[in-house]
């Protein structure tokens, strides 16, 4: 019988969990803004774990502003996440920011634009044909 998850899937599942409840409760820091844990990578000897985030920034904030924020947090999140989870060894964390969102948004709204950029051009099209035959009758 295969298992339906390694141990570095659980581990990164539990991680993530973790992480979230911990910079949404105990991080009091006004720079880091509302932030989403997207998704954790854990290396296969569980000692790193690459955790990829994306912020909603309000006013001056930037996701690099945000970002760098949240690496000084790096050693005391380890911290609470040895004292949380059972792991023979904390895995050293490492935040990333995930564009991934950004880039989906992007991409929708440039699909959005050409679909109407295509109505508007078969609209004229339309328009056109009317004219035509309106002319030969």
């Amino acid at each position: 019988m295969s298992k339906e998850f390694s141990r570095t899937q659980r581990v990164s599942q539990q991680l993530q969990k973790e992480l979230a409840v911990m910079l949404q409760r105990e991080v009091r820091d006004s720079r880091i803004g509302m932030v989403t844990i997207s998704d954790v990578e854990v290396s296969r000897d569980l000692a790193y774990a690459k955790v990829f985030v994306t912020f909603l920034c309000v006013g001056d904030q930037t996701p690099e502003s945000s970002l760098e924020a949240l690496k000084e947090h790096e050693p005391s999140l380890r911290m609470m996440l040895g004292k949380r989870i059972r792991l023979r060894l904390t895995p050293e964390i490492r935040f990333t920011y995930d564009n991934t969102l950004v880039e989906g948004m992007r991409m929708s709204n440039l699909v959005s634009e050409v679909v109407s950029k295509d109505k508007a051009k078969q609209a004229e099209a339309g328009r056109s044909d009317e004219s035509d035959s309106e002319g030969e009758a």
